[in-house]
């Protein structure tokens, strides 16, 4: 009767390899990637939706949250996917192990590459980006300034409004054209409210009479730097 017992309890633990294993790289993964000098721990989720992969990364070293995937694969136990928008093409290629447990594999950006692995922890637990109220049309367009931080940094903001609501993207002009997803917009009155989770940033600008210009500051690591937003008047604002 024992040997039966433990026949039963080690063919549940092969179903279960196997199930995941079916299941390809869904789910919520925490790992490391080699960087040089110290490991830098990520924070991977990956999830089959109606019209294919999607996927966000976290990595809370840098303060980066719900960062995007795209180009999200997986085919014959090979999975791959990088960072939407980031400069560089910050790309995970790896292989997913028999059981389901482990992906490990290398993390490439900018002709660099660095060994990354990751185990699977629970469900996939995706960041999407969702629409905000709409925002009064004198805040919608294309808007440009440089932060001084250290250096100067170029940015664009580009506002827009589509019958979901409000929606927005930050681009680092200097970095790449890097483009930030903005998680949340809030607009009273005169005042806007940008929250850049991905990054961990926060702007708070005030529109001039003119509509010309947005007045406020760029928060981040609880530093506040004065920011000066100017609108473009020939840019698309479409994010």
């Amino acid at each position: 009767m024992k040997t039966t017992s433990n026949r039963i309890f080690i063919g549940v633990v092969l179903l279960a390899g196997a199930l995941w294993a079916e299941d390809g790289p869904r789910g919520h993964w925490t790992g490391t990637i080699d960087v040089p000098g110290h490991a830098l721990a990520v924070e991977i989720d990956l999830d089959k939706a109606a019209n294919g992969w999607v996927g966000s990364i976290s990595i809370p070293d840098q303060n980066a949250s719900g960062l995007p995937l795209e180009a999200i694969t997986f085919a014959n136990g090979k999975c791959s996917f990088r960072i939407k928008g980031a400069p560089g093409e910050p790309t995970f290629s790896g292989t997913l192990s028999a059981d389901g447990k482990t992906l490990s594999g290398d993390f490439t950006q900018a002709g660099g590459s660095m060994p990354f692995s990751a185990s699977r922890v629970g469900d996939a637990k995706v960041e999407a980006i969702k629409k905000s109220p709409p925002v009064a049309k004198e805040f919608v367009g294309a808007w440009e300034g440089t932060l001084e931080a250290g250096q100067p940094l170029r940015l664009l903001l580009k506002l827009a409004n589509d019958e979901n609501g409000a929606s927005a993207v930050l681009v680092s002009v200097d970095q790449g054209d890097a483009q930030i997803p903005v998680a949340a917009i809030e607009q009273k009155d005169t005042k806007l409210t940008l929250l850049v989770k991905a990054i961990g940033g926060e702007y708070r600008g005030e529109i001039n009479k003119d509509g010309t210009e947005l007045n406020g500051a760029w928060t981040q690591s609880g530093i506040d730097i004065p920011l000066k937003l100017k609108k473009k008047a020939d840019a698309s604002a479409k994010p």
